[in-house]
């Protein structure tokens, strides 16, 4: 609107010779990517006035021409002003059900199991979208509180389909299995059936890393299981260290090519330790040279920093250093052991 009173004022106010008033048909094409049909078409009829009032001051403007062109063009961007709102109504229905679907998939985990806080972040590589192969979840079981983290490799619908098959097993399994090795038997014959039943075209087998952590009801200590995934964090009393697996596992449905090996790693995870668990987006970020980002660096500079304080600065420190882009879908958790367990175990 503004635009067209400003072309207007100048159409007025210069010379004939100038013409200014034959931008007055851009005004309602504009239009029509804001505003809504009946809007766009009385800027349009607006613009229409301006021009007969014109042709009273200037009797050679070309009248007749311009007013078919505002004509023309206003209901041209009427139409393709309802065209963009019905498109906008569907993607909004269609992020809808994305979010549903991402409750499912990614359904919000509980602040704390047995005492132990928990907070996770999911971060989409695509602005528009809201999943993708990354997951993770967490169960509070007999065993002790099991918490799974994984990337199915690929993209599109068939990484998510995988990483839904493998969330739900774990949702099972975590409860059957007495032991780790179990679970992760459970994960493979999934994704083995799962390919098989819906096989990708851009990639005939699915494979995906995964990492199970067992925290025990006693407490004390942490038990992974690492299946090519990257290892977690350990931060211990201000100290920074990475928990590598003594004989790393092969990622799930790739036993059949380098054999079934799998050895659970047992850690110390004492009152005050933070453990922080990430899918390879988050140390594949690239900044503009092309270096990783320096996660191990980074979590040191952090300090004690409560769970879900540390994954806000992460989100901000990893858009940052991307440059607000990320390239890989980013899944972390952080695990936090209670100051006051051992006290309370005493009591």
């Amino acid at each position: 609107m503004i635009l067209t009173v400003l072309i207007a004022v100048l159409a007025f106010s210069t010379p004939r010779e100038i013409a200014i008033s034959r931008l007055l048909p851009t005004a309602p094409a504009l239009a029509a990517a804001m505003w809504p049909m009946l809007p766009t078409l009385l800027l349009g009829l607006f613009c229409l006035l301006v021009m007969i009032s014109l042709s009273f001051v200037y009797t050679d403007l070309g009248t007749p021409y311009t007013s078919a062109a505002i004509a023309a063009v206003t209901l041209a961007a009427a139409y393709a002003s309802h065209i963009r709102l019905q498109r906008e109504e569907t993607l909004f229905h269609v992020r809808l059900v994305a979010e549903a679907a991402q409750e499912v998939l990614l359904r919000p985990l509980p602040r704390r199991m047995n005492n132990i806080e928990i907070e996770a972040l999911y971060l989409a590589a695509q602005e528009e979208a809201r999943i993708g192969g990354d997951f993770y979840e967490a169960a509070d079981t007999p065993y002790g509180i099991r918490l799974l983290i994984g990337d199915v490799r690929g993209k599109g619908l068939s990484a998510v389909g995988a990483a839904s098959a493998l969330i739900s097993c774990f949702r099972e399994a975590a409860y059957d299995e007495p032991d780790l090795s179990g679970i992760i038997h459970r994960l493979e014959i999934t994704i083995t059936r799962h390919g098989a039943a819906f096989p990708a075209p851009d990639r005939p087998e699915h494979f995906a890393t995964a990492l199970i952590t067992e925290i025990p009801q006693a407490g004390g200590q942490v038990r992974l299981l690492n299946c090519g995934h990257p290892p977690p964090l350990l931060v211990h009393q201000g100290k920074t260290r990475l928990l590598e697996a003594t004989t790393p596992s092969p990622p799930l449905n790739l036993t059949t090519l380098v054999g079934e090996h799998h050895r659970v790693d047992t850690f110390d995870f004492t009152p005050g330790d933070q453990l922080l668990l990430y899918t390879d987006g988050v140390t594949e970020a690239r900044d503009r040279t092309g270096t990783f980002f320096p996660l191990p660096d980074w979590t040191q500079l952090q300090g004690p920093t409560p769970p879900r304080e540390l994954l806000d600065r992460l989100h901000a420190a990893l858009l940052h250093y991307s440059g607000g882009k990320l390239d890989d879908d980013v899944a972390a958790l952080v695990v936090r052991c209670p100051d006051a367990w051992a006290r309370e175990d005493r009591l």
